[in-house]
């Protein structure tokens, strides 16, 4: 019984999918637990490499009493399953916490834990902090018998189409926003691809801030589809514009017809996983990958860069 403990975010469940894959084809008939967060169990429905899930309530501990709740639910959790190995992605105190409630089971983590969780496990893998995040993630699942060499596999739902009116086939949809510090798409620059790229464009995610007016083109589902949902689209999209954030890594994982857009995070650290996307940095476009793209200054696209986005995705679509 492995239990894998990655509860968040969008972007690192889907980096942690192919080590999950890798320990499936060691371990073909060990029970694979994987802890997540409710948000994102949707991503986990129908995987073949995955046995169950189990929730983390994480929303459940808030208030002065937090710590309290916490330590009564993994209490609680200790008495109902009895894992042999934990493989802690997440890195964090809670999950570390998580882990050393099952005193039989040998924890598995990595290297760059944070917050004091190397200090939990009992054995430590090492991780390159330049090398990608899939590519860490599957350091951790070779540590416990997974092969090196095996391709990585995204397994992920169909997804469900949004019950909102969508243009007609073939769409790009387009990803402006992002709660990272400094990665959105300004409202401006949004329109300008827009107008420019002359094609139907669905836009998709979420955004604390008002949106503004865009062109008729560009059918307005931001706040308004589910995580199934945008997985349908994304799956379907001709091809996917997104800034660097979560959507942008599940585009990668369903959809090799991507360009990321990123302003001052490592392309090839952070960005897409995937041998036919490719990433905007600087003015520059690049495979992604591409070592190239990290040696590029930061920037926020504006309108023109906007317009040259939308050209070069013109010439994708042919």
């Amino acid at each position: 019984h492995i239990l894998v403990l990655k509860p968040s975010s969008l972007g690192d469940i889907v980096h942690t999918l192919p080590a999950v894959a890798a320990l499936r084809g060691r371990h073909p008939a060990a029970r694979i637990t994987w802890m997540v967060n409710p948000e994102w169990a949707p991503l986990l429905e129908g995987n073949r490499h995955v046995s169950d899930t189990l929730i983390f309530p994480r929303a459940d501990f808030h208030g002065a009493t937090s710590w309290l709740k916490f330590l009564r639910w993994r209490s609680g959790l200790a008495a109902r399953m009895q894992p042999d190995i934990v493989a802690d992605f997440q890195g964090l105190l809670r999950t570390a916490l998580i882990a050393r409630a099952f005193r039989r089971a040998s924890i598995y983590g990595l290297s760059d834990a944070r917050e004091g969780a190397r200090f939990f496990q009992t054995k430590t893998v090492r991780a390159d902090r330049e090398a990608h995040a899939v590519e860490r993630y599957l350091a951790l699942a070779t540590a416990l018998g997974a092969s090196a060499d095996a391709v990585p596999q995204f397994d992920l739902p169909a997804g469900t189409q949004p019950s909102a009116e969508l243009p007609a086939e073939p769409f790009v949809v387009l990803h402006p926003f992002s709660r990272g510090s400094g990665k959105s798409l300004p409202p401006d620059a949004v329109a300008a691809f827009c107008r420019a790229l002359g094609r139907p464009v669905v836009l998709a995610g979420r955004t604390d801030n008002p949106t503004a007016t865009f062109p008729d083109n560009a059918t307005d589902l931001i706040n308004r589809t589910s995580l199934p949902e945008l997985v349908w689209l994304l799956r379907r999209a001709a091809f996917v514009v997104s800034v660097d954030s979560g959507p942008m890594h599940l585009a990668a994982a369903l959809n090799g017809r991507l360009l990321g857009i990123h302003t001052w995070s490592d392309p090839c650290r952070v960005g897409p996983y995937s041998t036919g996307a490719h990433v905007w940095k600087g003015g520059q476009f690049f495979p992604a990958l591409d070592p190239a793209s990290s040696a590029v200054g930061a920037r926020i696209p504006d309108t023109a860069d906007a317009e040259a986005i939308a050209r070069w995705v013109g010439t994708r679509l042919g």
